[in-house]
């Protein structure tokens, strides 16, 4: 099952970076990579590349990467689509026929409810929040100056491409598991 995977259209994430060099100021010269690596995720995903060089599994709702406060580490946050919990499910004495609506799908991926179905009906939709460090091995050193656009592309990409291993390694089991429940919506 695929959980992220690189869109392997490097001009246009590549021209992204180019555009967004700016976002990698800070980064640049940093021994550490985490800055470096959150700035590439970040124009590696929507709403800053739509659609994504990164994609995702149809329960991913949002992934980002950020520098942990108090440690320097890399930290990710990944919101995943759920079925209810069982204590929501087992009776349904609270639904009073008000006809809550769950999570609607749109071409078979979760999408929120549009304003027009909330102004109609009731919508309970439950999420998985998964926040954990990720590993920096393999993350490339950032490079020294954003004169140089073509080596910050390809770190970029590298960068983009390690987080991808790492956040399906974390994150595929739950994913693997909420698939093959059958009593998981």
């Amino acid at each position: 099952m695929k959980t992220f995977w690189v869109d392997r259209d490097h001009d246009r994430y590549r021209q992204r970076v180019t555009t967004g060099v700016g976002l990698f100021a800070e980064a640049l010269g940093d021994i550490a990579p985490v800055s470096f690596a959150c700035a590439a995720w970040i124009l590696a995903i929507p709403p800053v590349l739509d659609p994504g060089y990164v994609r995702w599994h149809r329960r991913v709702l949002t992934a980002t990467c950020s520098r942990n406060p108090f440690d320097g580490g890399l930290t990710a946050r990944v919101e995943l689509v759920s079925p209810l919990p069982a204590e929501l499910t087992a009776n349904r004495s609270w639904w009073r026929d008000r006809g809550w609506r769950g999570w609607p799908e749109l071409f078979g991926q979760f999408v929120q409810p549009a304003e027009r179905d909330l102004s109609r009906h009731p919508h309970l939709r439950a999420t998985i929040l998964v926040e954990a460090p990720l590993p920096l091995d393999g993350l490339p050193v950032a490079p020294e100056r954003t004169d140089d656009v073509e080596d910050i592309a390809v770190a970029a990409e590298r960068a983009v491409t390690v987080l991808v291993r790492d956040l399906s390694d974390l994150v595929g089991p739950v994913l693997q598991q909420l698939d093959t429940d059958p009593a998981i919506p």
